[in-house]
Protein backbone atom coordinates (compact mmCIF):
# COMPACT_ATOMS: atom_id res chain seq x y z
CA UNK A 1 0.00 0.00 0.00
CA UNK A 2 1.16 3.27 -0.60
CA UNK A 3 -0.13 6.90 0.41
CA UNK A 4 0.17 10.38 -1.52
CA UNK A 5 -0.55 13.73 0.38
CA UNK A 6 -2.14 15.79 -2.09
CA UNK A 7 -3.86 18.47 0.24
CA UNK A 8 -4.17 19.42 4.06
CA UNK A 9 -0.85 18.15 4.18
CA UNK A 10 0.37 21.58 5.14
CA UNK A 11 -2.47 23.55 5.74
CA UNK A 12 -6.32 23.16 6.66
CA UNK A 13 -7.91 23.00 3.45
CA UNK A 14 -7.99 20.96 0.06
CA UNK A 15 -8.35 17.54 2.13
CA UNK A 16 -7.07 14.90 -0.59
CA UNK A 17 -4.97 11.61 0.61
CA UNK A 18 -4.60 9.34 -2.54
CA UNK A 19 -4.54 5.13 -1.29
CA UNK A 20 -2.99 2.62 -3.78
CA UNK A 21 -3.70 -0.87 -2.59
CA UNK A 22 -2.06 -2.22 -5.17
CA UNK A 23 -5.00 -3.57 -7.02
CA UNK A 24 -6.77 -0.17 -7.48
CA UNK A 25 -6.32 4.10 -6.53
CA UNK A 26 -8.66 5.40 -3.98
CA UNK A 27 -9.38 8.88 -3.62
CA UNK A 28 -9.91 9.98 0.11
CA UNK A 29 -11.56 13.18 -0.02
CA UNK A 30 -11.58 15.94 -3.42
CA UNK A 31 -11.50 19.01 -1.67
CA UNK A 32 -10.47 22.23 -2.75
CA UNK A 33 -7.85 24.78 -0.98
CA UNK A 34 -9.15 27.92 0.35
CA UNK A 35 -7.32 30.88 2.32
CA UNK A 36 -4.33 32.71 1.51
CA UNK A 37 -3.47 32.99 -2.32
CA UNK A 38 -0.37 30.58 -2.86
CA UNK A 39 -2.75 27.74 -1.71
CA UNK A 40 -5.53 29.02 -3.83
CA UNK A 41 -3.06 28.78 -6.63
CA UNK A 42 -2.46 24.93 -5.93
CA UNK A 43 -6.58 24.72 -7.23
CA UNK A 44 -5.42 25.36 -10.72
CA UNK A 45 -2.75 22.69 -10.97
CA UNK A 46 -4.17 19.48 -12.54
CA UNK A 47 -3.97 16.55 -9.74
CA UNK A 48 -3.08 13.93 -13.36
CA UNK A 49 -4.52 11.03 -11.46
CA UNK A 50 -7.53 10.29 -14.11
CA UNK A 51 -4.58 8.84 -16.77
CA UNK A 52 -3.38 7.30 -13.62
CA UNK A 53 -5.82 5.03 -13.16
CA UNK A 54 -7.79 6.29 -10.22
CA UNK A 55 -10.79 3.77 -9.55
CA UNK A 56 -13.37 5.70 -7.19
CA UNK A 57 -13.69 8.89 -4.26
CA UNK A 58 -14.27 8.08 -1.01
CA UNK A 59 -16.05 11.64 0.65
CA UNK A 60 -15.68 11.66 4.23
CA UNK A 61 -18.08 14.99 3.95
CA UNK A 62 -19.40 17.55 1.95
CA UNK A 63 -17.73 20.88 2.87
CA UNK A 64 -16.21 22.47 0.08
CA UNK A 65 -12.50 21.89 1.59
CA UNK A 66 -13.31 18.39 1.14
CA UNK A 67 -15.47 17.68 -2.40
CA UNK A 68 -15.06 21.10 -4.46
CA UNK A 69 -12.66 20.17 -6.55
CA UNK A 70 -14.63 17.41 -7.79
CA UNK A 71 -16.32 18.72 -10.78
CA UNK A 72 -12.18 20.40 -11.77
CA UNK A 73 -11.48 16.06 -11.13
CA UNK A 74 -14.06 15.08 -13.78
CA UNK A 75 -12.93 17.94 -16.35
CA UNK A 76 -9.57 16.06 -15.87
CA UNK A 77 -11.85 12.79 -16.95
CA UNK A 78 -12.05 10.84 -13.94
CA UNK A 79 -14.54 8.97 -15.09
CA UNK A 80 -15.25 6.32 -11.32
CA UNK A 81 -17.81 6.22 -8.63
CA UNK A 82 -17.87 8.68 -5.46
CA UNK A 83 -18.92 7.26 -2.88
CA UNK A 84 -20.77 9.04 -0.03
CA UNK A 85 -23.63 8.79 2.51
CA UNK A 86 -26.98 10.06 1.20
CA UNK A 87 -26.89 13.33 3.08
CA UNK A 88 -23.68 14.26 2.06
CA UNK A 89 -24.99 13.72 -1.89
CA UNK A 90 -27.81 15.69 -1.11
CA UNK A 91 -25.94 18.36 0.82
CA UNK A 92 -23.21 18.19 -2.28
CA UNK A 93 -25.64 19.06 -4.68
CA UNK A 94 -26.29 22.35 -3.48
CA UNK A 95 -22.46 23.36 -2.59
CA UNK A 96 -20.98 22.15 -5.50
CA UNK A 97 -23.72 23.71 -8.01
CA UNK A 98 -23.10 26.89 -5.82
CA UNK A 99 -19.39 26.74 -5.89
CA UNK A 100 -19.39 26.49 -9.85
CA UNK A 101 -21.89 29.63 -10.04
CA UNK A 102 -19.66 31.74 -7.70
CA UNK A 103 -16.82 31.19 -9.96
CA UNK A 104 -18.75 31.74 -13.09
CA UNK A 105 -19.57 35.10 -11.53
CA UNK A 106 -16.42 36.13 -10.30
CA UNK A 107 -14.91 35.78 -13.87
CA UNK A 108 -17.60 37.35 -15.48
CA UNK A 109 -17.12 40.20 -12.92
CA UNK A 110 -13.58 40.52 -13.57
CA UNK A 111 -13.64 40.41 -17.07
CA UNK A 112 -16.72 43.21 -17.05
CA UNK A 113 -14.54 45.47 -14.73
CA UNK A 114 -10.85 44.16 -16.72
CA UNK A 115 -9.76 43.15 -12.88
CA UNK A 116 -7.89 40.48 -14.07
CA UNK A 117 -4.20 39.82 -14.77
CA UNK A 118 -5.14 37.48 -17.04
CA UNK A 119 -6.41 38.46 -20.57
CA UNK A 120 -9.61 36.67 -19.57
CA UNK A 121 -10.87 35.46 -16.44
CA UNK A 122 -11.98 31.65 -16.20
CA UNK A 123 -14.13 29.59 -13.11
CA UNK A 124 -12.24 26.28 -11.76
CA UNK A 125 -15.18 25.16 -13.44
CA UNK A 126 -18.58 25.67 -14.69
CA UNK A 127 -21.80 24.44 -13.41
CA UNK A 128 -22.34 21.72 -16.32
CA UNK A 129 -19.02 20.40 -14.74
CA UNK A 130 -20.14 20.17 -10.79
CA UNK A 131 -23.83 18.51 -12.58
CA UNK A 132 -21.23 15.63 -13.93
CA UNK A 133 -19.87 15.47 -11.06
CA UNK A 134 -22.96 14.58 -9.52
CA UNK A 135 -23.80 12.09 -11.87
CA UNK A 136 -20.79 10.06 -10.63
CA UNK A 137 -21.81 10.04 -7.17
CA UNK A 138 -23.36 6.43 -5.32
CA UNK A 139 -24.95 6.04 -2.87
CA UNK A 140 -23.83 3.53 0.58
CA UNK A 141 -25.82 0.47 1.94
CA UNK A 142 -27.49 1.73 5.19
CA UNK A 143 -24.85 0.26 7.52
CA UNK A 144 -22.31 2.15 5.83
CA UNK A 145 -20.05 -1.32 4.80
CA UNK A 146 -18.70 -1.36 1.09
CA UNK A 147 -16.58 -3.78 -0.85
CA UNK A 148 -14.40 -2.50 -3.70
CA UNK A 149 -12.31 -5.40 -5.22
CA UNK A 150 -10.09 -6.29 -1.91
CA UNK A 151 -11.06 -4.07 0.05
CA UNK A 152 -13.89 -3.88 2.94
CA UNK A 153 -14.88 -0.07 3.18
CA UNK A 154 -16.75 1.09 6.47
CA UNK A 155 -18.22 4.96 6.58
CA UNK A 156 -18.84 5.65 10.38
CA UNK A 157 -20.78 9.09 11.44
CA UNK A 158 -18.38 11.53 13.28
CA UNK A 159 -20.96 14.60 14.15
CA UNK A 160 -19.40 17.40 12.10
CA UNK A 161 -21.99 17.70 9.58
CA UNK A 162 -25.01 15.83 8.33
CA UNK A 163 -23.35 12.88 6.50
CA UNK A 164 -19.99 13.21 8.08
CA UNK A 165 -18.42 10.16 8.53
CA UNK A 166 -14.69 8.30 9.06
CA UNK A 167 -13.53 6.03 5.90
CA UNK A 168 -12.08 3.09 7.53
CA UNK A 169 -10.33 0.48 4.52
CA UNK A 170 -8.74 -2.57 4.88
CA UNK A 171 -7.65 -5.13 2.55
CA UNK A 172 -7.97 -8.63 2.23
CA UNK A 173 -3.86 -8.85 3.04
CA UNK A 174 -5.49 -7.61 6.37
CA UNK A 175 -3.52 -3.69 6.17
CA UNK A 176 -5.55 -1.46 7.41
CA UNK A 177 -6.00 2.69 7.04
CA UNK A 178 -8.34 5.02 9.17
CA UNK A 179 -9.14 8.41 7.64
CA UNK A 180 -10.83 10.62 10.57
CA UNK A 181 -12.49 13.39 7.99
CA UNK A 182 -13.34 15.57 10.13
CA UNK A 183 -14.57 14.98 13.67
CA UNK A 184 -17.38 17.08 15.58
CA UNK A 185 -18.12 17.92 18.77
CA UNK A 186 -19.09 16.13 21.24
CA UNK A 187 -21.93 19.02 22.82
CA UNK A 188 -22.95 20.46 19.14
CA UNK A 189 -25.64 21.87 18.56
CA UNK A 190 -26.99 20.55 15.89
CA UNK A 191 -25.10 17.36 15.63
CA UNK A 192 -24.80 14.30 18.11
CA UNK A 193 -21.12 13.08 19.22
CA UNK A 194 -18.30 11.29 17.23
CA UNK A 195 -18.98 7.90 17.09
CA UNK A 196 -16.19 5.08 17.32
CA UNK A 197 -14.79 2.98 14.80
CA UNK A 198 -12.70 0.26 14.83
CA UNK A 199 -8.61 1.30 14.97
CA UNK A 200 -6.74 0.66 12.00
CA UNK A 201 -2.57 0.13 11.49
CA UNK A 202 -2.47 3.89 9.69
CA UNK A 203 -4.74 6.56 10.97
CA UNK A 204 -5.09 9.67 9.72
CA UNK A 205 -6.52 12.57 11.69
CA UNK A 206 -7.63 15.83 11.10
CA UNK A 207 -5.88 18.72 13.44
CA UNK A 208 -7.68 21.99 12.52
CA UNK A 209 -8.30 22.73 16.14
CA UNK A 210 -5.08 20.64 16.74
CA UNK A 211 -3.35 23.91 19.39
CA UNK A 212 -6.83 24.66 20.92
CA UNK A 213 -9.41 24.45 22.96
CA UNK A 214 -12.99 25.94 23.03
CA UNK A 215 -13.78 28.43 24.93
CA UNK A 216 -16.29 27.70 27.79
CA UNK A 217 -18.59 30.42 26.67
CA UNK A 218 -22.59 30.14 26.13
CA UNK A 219 -22.63 31.00 22.84
CA UNK A 220 -26.84 31.79 23.04
CA UNK A 221 -26.32 34.35 26.21
CA UNK A 222 -22.99 35.62 24.16
CA UNK A 223 -25.09 36.39 20.96
CA UNK A 224 -28.12 37.51 23.16
CA UNK A 225 -25.87 40.20 24.50
CA UNK A 226 -24.37 40.96 21.24
CA UNK A 227 -27.52 41.26 19.63
CA UNK A 228 -29.00 43.62 22.72
CA UNK A 229 -25.96 45.86 22.77
CA UNK A 230 -26.13 46.68 18.77
CA UNK A 231 -30.04 47.10 18.77
CA UNK A 232 -29.41 49.48 21.67
CA UNK A 233 -27.54 51.65 19.87
CA UNK A 234 -29.38 51.57 16.33
CA UNK A 235 -27.53 49.17 14.50
CA UNK A 236 -27.90 45.64 12.53
CA UNK A 237 -26.01 42.47 13.27
CA UNK A 238 -24.14 40.77 10.51
CA UNK A 239 -23.25 37.03 10.88
CA UNK A 240 -21.17 35.73 8.08
CA UNK A 241 -22.27 32.10 7.58
CA UNK A 242 -21.61 28.80 6.22
CA UNK A 243 -24.73 27.67 4.10
CA UNK A 244 -24.26 24.14 5.59
CA UNK A 245 -25.21 23.52 9.44
CA UNK A 246 -24.20 26.48 10.39
CA UNK A 247 -26.66 28.92 9.32
CA UNK A 248 -29.37 26.45 10.87
CA UNK A 249 -27.46 26.29 13.95
CA UNK A 250 -27.67 30.46 14.11
CA UNK A 251 -31.53 29.72 13.47
CA UNK A 252 -32.03 27.41 16.34
CA UNK A 253 -30.03 29.41 18.66
CA UNK A 254 -32.21 32.50 17.35
CA UNK A 255 -35.36 30.84 17.63
CA UNK A 256 -33.97 29.76 21.46
CA UNK A 257 -33.41 33.66 21.94
CA UNK A 258 -36.76 34.57 20.94
CA UNK A 259 -38.45 32.26 23.30
CA UNK A 260 -36.61 32.98 26.28
CA UNK A 261 -37.93 36.51 25.26
CA UNK A 262 -34.34 38.15 24.95
CA UNK A 263 -34.97 38.86 21.46
CA UNK A 264 -38.09 40.91 20.31
CA UNK A 265 -40.33 39.35 17.82
CA UNK A 266 -40.07 43.03 16.03
CA UNK A 267 -36.70 42.88 14.83
CA UNK A 268 -36.67 41.11 11.46
CA UNK A 269 -34.44 38.08 10.51
CA UNK A 270 -33.03 37.97 7.23
CA UNK A 271 -31.62 34.61 5.65
CA UNK A 272 -29.92 35.85 2.74
CA UNK A 273 -28.51 32.71 1.04
CA UNK A 274 -30.95 30.75 -1.45
CA UNK A 275 -28.20 27.91 -0.73
CA UNK A 276 -28.99 28.09 3.38
CA UNK A 277 -32.48 27.49 2.76
CA UNK A 278 -32.17 24.30 0.50
CA UNK A 279 -30.01 23.22 3.21
CA UNK A 280 -32.56 23.45 5.48
CA UNK A 281 -34.92 22.09 3.85
CA UNK A 282 -31.83 19.07 3.25
CA UNK A 283 -31.69 19.35 7.35
CA UNK A 284 -35.33 18.77 8.05
CA UNK A 285 -35.39 15.58 5.41
CA UNK A 286 -32.39 14.29 7.74
CA UNK A 287 -33.72 15.23 11.13
CA UNK A 288 -33.27 11.67 12.28
CA UNK A 289 -29.41 12.26 12.07
CA UNK A 290 -29.59 15.47 14.40
CA UNK A 291 -29.62 16.03 18.31
CA UNK A 292 -32.80 18.17 17.75
CA UNK A 293 -36.28 17.70 19.11
CA UNK A 294 -38.62 17.47 15.80
CA UNK A 295 -40.37 20.57 17.15
CA UNK A 296 -37.62 22.69 16.80
CA UNK A 297 -36.42 21.18 13.59
CA UNK A 298 -39.80 22.27 12.35
CA UNK A 299 -39.86 26.08 13.78
CA UNK A 300 -36.28 26.30 12.84
CA UNK A 301 -37.18 28.68 10.32
CA UNK A 302 -40.60 30.48 11.29
CA UNK A 303 -40.45 34.36 11.61
CA UNK A 304 -37.26 34.37 8.76
CA UNK A 305 -37.34 36.17 5.83
CA UNK A 306 -35.67 34.45 3.13
CA UNK A 307 -34.19 36.80 0.59
CA UNK A 308 -34.27 35.06 -2.97
CA UNK A 309 -33.25 37.61 -5.57
CA UNK A 310 -30.06 38.91 -6.27
CA UNK A 311 -31.42 42.50 -6.91
CA UNK A 312 -33.37 41.91 -3.52
CA UNK A 313 -30.54 40.91 -1.72
CA UNK A 314 -28.50 44.46 -2.82
CA UNK A 315 -31.48 46.35 -1.43
CA UNK A 316 -31.60 44.49 2.06
CA UNK A 317 -28.38 45.37 2.47
CA UNK A 318 -29.16 49.23 2.28
CA UNK A 319 -32.34 48.87 4.28
CA UNK A 320 -30.09 46.99 7.14
CA UNK A 321 -27.96 50.58 7.58
CA UNK A 322 -31.16 52.50 8.89
CA UNK A 323 -33.25 49.43 10.04
CA UNK A 324 -31.84 47.46 12.89
CA UNK A 325 -32.00 43.85 11.79
CA UNK A 326 -30.01 40.46 11.93
CA UNK A 327 -29.29 39.03 9.21
CA UNK A 328 -27.40 35.24 8.26
CA UNK A 329 -25.57 35.51 5.23
CA UNK A 330 -23.57 33.35 3.34
CA UNK A 331 -20.24 32.64 2.32
CA UNK A 332 -18.91 32.15 6.49
CA UNK A 333 -15.76 33.42 5.72
CA UNK A 334 -16.87 36.39 3.90
CA UNK A 335 -14.37 35.27 0.95
CA UNK A 336 -17.51 35.62 -1.90
CA UNK A 337 -21.61 35.18 -1.81
CA UNK A 338 -23.96 37.98 -0.83
CA UNK A 339 -22.56 38.39 2.24
CA UNK A 340 -20.24 41.06 0.55
CA UNK A 341 -23.32 43.03 0.01
CA UNK A 342 -23.54 43.73 4.01
CA UNK A 343 -20.24 43.66 4.37
CA UNK A 344 -19.98 47.24 1.75
CA UNK A 345 -22.88 49.16 3.57
CA UNK A 346 -22.51 47.60 7.32
CA UNK A 347 -18.69 48.01 7.73
CA UNK A 348 -18.14 51.13 7.80
CA UNK A 349 -20.94 52.48 10.36
CA UNK A 350 -20.04 52.23 14.13
CA UNK A 351 -23.01 50.91 15.08
CA UNK A 352 -22.96 47.68 13.30
CA UNK A 353 -22.13 44.31 14.79
CA UNK A 354 -20.09 41.97 12.19
CA UNK A 355 -19.88 38.28 13.80
CA UNK A 356 -18.08 35.18 12.16
CA UNK A 357 -19.41 32.27 14.31
CA UNK A 358 -16.79 29.51 13.85
CA UNK A 359 -13.36 28.71 12.14
CA UNK A 360 -11.48 31.31 9.68
CA UNK A 361 -8.95 29.46 7.47
CA UNK A 362 -6.07 32.44 7.12
CA UNK A 363 -5.92 34.34 4.50
CA UNK A 364 -9.69 34.52 4.01
CA UNK A 365 -11.32 38.18 4.35
CA UNK A 366 -13.10 36.72 8.09
CA UNK A 367 -9.92 36.08 9.60
CA UNK A 368 -8.26 39.16 8.35
CA UNK A 369 -11.07 41.18 9.95
CA UNK A 370 -11.16 38.75 13.43
CA UNK A 371 -7.24 39.74 13.57
CA UNK A 372 -8.07 43.95 13.88
CA UNK A 373 -8.63 44.57 9.73
CA UNK A 374 -9.20 47.94 9.73
CA UNK A 375 -10.22 47.74 5.85
CA UNK A 376 -10.93 45.05 3.39
CA UNK A 377 -10.89 44.89 -0.47
CA UNK A 378 -13.95 44.05 -1.49
CA UNK A 379 -14.57 43.07 -5.77
CA UNK A 380 -10.97 45.78 -6.43
CA UNK A 381 -12.10 48.51 -3.81
CA UNK A 382 -11.02 49.21 -0.01
CA UNK A 383 -13.93 49.34 2.41
CA UNK A 384 -12.99 50.78 5.98
CA UNK A 385 -14.08 48.71 9.12
CA UNK A 386 -15.44 50.84 11.72
CA UNK A 387 -18.15 48.27 12.84
CA UNK A 388 -17.37 46.26 15.67
CA UNK A 389 -16.07 42.51 14.90
CA UNK A 390 -15.98 39.16 17.42
CA UNK A 391 -15.54 36.00 16.63
CA UNK A 392 -17.69 33.41 18.28
CA UNK A 393 -15.87 30.05 18.58
CA UNK A 394 -18.88 28.05 20.25
CA UNK A 395 -20.63 27.85 17.36
CA UNK A 396 -17.34 25.65 15.18
CA UNK A 397 -18.58 22.34 14.11
CA UNK A 398 -14.50 20.97 15.26
CA UNK A 399 -13.69 19.12 17.56
CA UNK A 400 -10.63 21.10 19.95
CA UNK A 401 -8.00 19.56 20.67
CA UNK A 402 -9.20 17.75 23.82
CA UNK A 403 -11.30 16.21 21.47
CA UNK A 404 -9.31 14.94 19.17
CA UNK A 405 -7.02 13.07 21.77
CA UNK A 406 -10.40 11.47 23.78
CA UNK A 407 -11.44 10.42 20.02
CA UNK A 408 -7.92 8.63 19.90
CA UNK A 409 -8.12 7.35 23.46
CA UNK A 410 -11.61 5.94 22.52
CA UNK A 411 -10.00 3.50 19.95
CA UNK A 412 -9.45 0.24 19.81
CA UNK A 413 -6.05 -0.47 19.22
CA UNK A 414 -3.34 1.57 19.04
CA UNK A 415 -2.23 2.41 15.11
CA UNK A 416 1.30 1.47 13.85
CA UNK A 417 1.98 5.03 12.31
CA UNK A 418 -0.27 8.09 12.50
CA UNK A 419 -0.33 11.14 10.09
CA UNK A 420 -1.59 14.59 11.54
CA UNK A 421 -3.59 15.90 8.45
CA UNK A 422 -5.88 18.64 8.11
CA UNK A 423 -4.49 22.00 10.41
CA UNK A 424 -2.34 24.95 10.02
CA UNK A 425 1.48 24.14 10.70
CA UNK A 426 0.94 25.40 14.33
CA UNK A 427 -2.14 23.03 14.82
CA UNK A 428 -0.81 19.96 13.11
CA UNK A 429 2.36 20.27 15.18
CA UNK A 430 0.64 20.77 18.44
CA UNK A 431 -1.41 17.57 18.29
CA UNK A 432 0.98 15.75 16.96
CA UNK A 433 3.50 16.74 20.12
CA UNK A 434 0.39 15.31 22.67
CA UNK A 435 0.05 11.87 20.55
CA UNK A 436 3.74 11.26 21.36
CA UNK A 437 3.65 12.52 24.55
CA UNK A 438 0.39 11.31 25.73
CA UNK A 439 -0.40 7.99 23.88
CA UNK A 440 3.17 6.95 22.74
CA UNK A 441 2.19 6.37 19.27
CA UNK A 442 4.51 6.70 15.81
CA UNK A 443 3.33 10.28 14.58
CA UNK A 444 4.48 12.96 12.38
CA UNK A 445 3.12 15.34 10.29
CA UNK A 446 3.25 14.54 6.22
CA UNK A 447 4.61 17.17 3.43
CA UNK A 448 2.37 18.33 0.60
CA UNK A 449 2.87 15.79 -2.04
CA UNK A 450 4.51 13.41 0.13
CA UNK A 451 4.14 9.58 -0.69
CA UNK A 452 4.88 6.96 1.99
CA UNK A 453 4.82 3.20 1.66
CA UNK A 454 2.53 1.72 4.24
Amino acid sequence: MKLSFLGAADTVTGSRHLLDTGSQRLLLDCGLFQGFKTLRERNWIPLGLASQGLDAVLLSHAHLDHSGYLPALVRQGFKGPIFSTGATRQLCEVLLLDAAKLQEEDARHANRHHTSRHEKALPLYSSSDAKKALAHFVGLPRDGRLRLKDCEIRFTPVGHLLGACAIRIESEAGRSLLFSGDLGRSNDLLMPPPQQPQGAEVLLIESTYGNRLHAPEDVQARLAQIIRATLARGGSVLLPSFAVGRAQALMLVLQRLREAGELPRHVPILLDSPMAAEATEITRRNGRLLRISPRELATLDDGVTVVSKAADSLKAAVRAMGRPSIIISASGMATGGRVLNYLKTLAPGARHHIVFPGFQVGGSRGAKMVEGAREIKLQGEYVPVNAEVSHLDGFSGHADADGLMAWLRGLDRAPEQVFVVHGDPAASDALRSRIQDELGWRVRVPQHGETVSL
